[in-house]
């Protein structure tokens, strides 16, 4: 399955510019591909392996390791921040480390800075931009871009929702790949004054 989600990310990016394998105790190794930047100066990290468990309810009294979720992610930035691979990792085992199911909508605050000198804590998952990875009999693989949000943003999204956030960074014109957020410390138009 994992060859498959690679080649998946290769054809939709190019040859692959850099790799990294982050472990963590209890969860098998999860890699970070770095591909770019592109002609435009793009820059995209992407996991490989956070599909090899499926994403279920912790909770849940019965679970179906087929037919529950799987998922690989990708991070999207204007510019290389190769200390971002560690926390893609991290990202990519909290269903497993925290029993999480990553899906469209969802937030994941990872409690400090993304990379390096980084504004933003937390990232808002998107709906899919490519098409899944069908592997046997289990659920395809969804290969679900993330978006970097600031502390704020995050606070504004738990409030008003994922809608509402999307919709003040349109109306902001916000660049969502920048890795610094231009205007009023990181705050959509709609965001002034709370």
């Amino acid at each position: 399955m994992l060859v498959a989600v690679e080649a998946a990310w290769v054809a939709a990016f190019g040859p692959v510019g850099s790799r990294g394998s982050v472990s963590f105790v209890g969860v098998a190794s999860i890699e970070v591909l770095r591909f770019g930047s592109d002609d435009a100066g793009t820059v995209r990290y992407t996991t490989v392996g956070m599909a090899r468990t499926s994403m279920t309810d912790p909770t849940a009294v019965i679970v179906d390791s087929v037919s529950a979720p799987r998922a690989e992610l990708v991070l999207t930035l204007s510019e290389h921040q190769d200390s971002v691979l560690r926390t893609m990792a991290a990202l990519a085992s909290a269903p497993v480390v925290e029993g999480l199911v990553v899906a469209p909508d969802a937030t994941v605050d990872i409690g400090q800075p993304l990379w390096d000198g980084a504004e933003f804590t937390a990232v808002i998952v998107g709906e899919p931009e490519l098409p899944e990875v069908v592997w046997g009999a289990s659920e395809p693989v969804r290969l679900l871009p993330v978006v970097p949000i600031t502390a704020t943003e995050l606070a504004y999204r738990r409030i008003h929702g994922a809608a509402a956030l999307r919709e003040a960074w349109r109306e902001a014109g916000t660049d969502l790949h920048a890795t610094i957020r231009r205007g009023s410390s990181g705050r959509p138009s709609r965001m002034q004054g709370e």
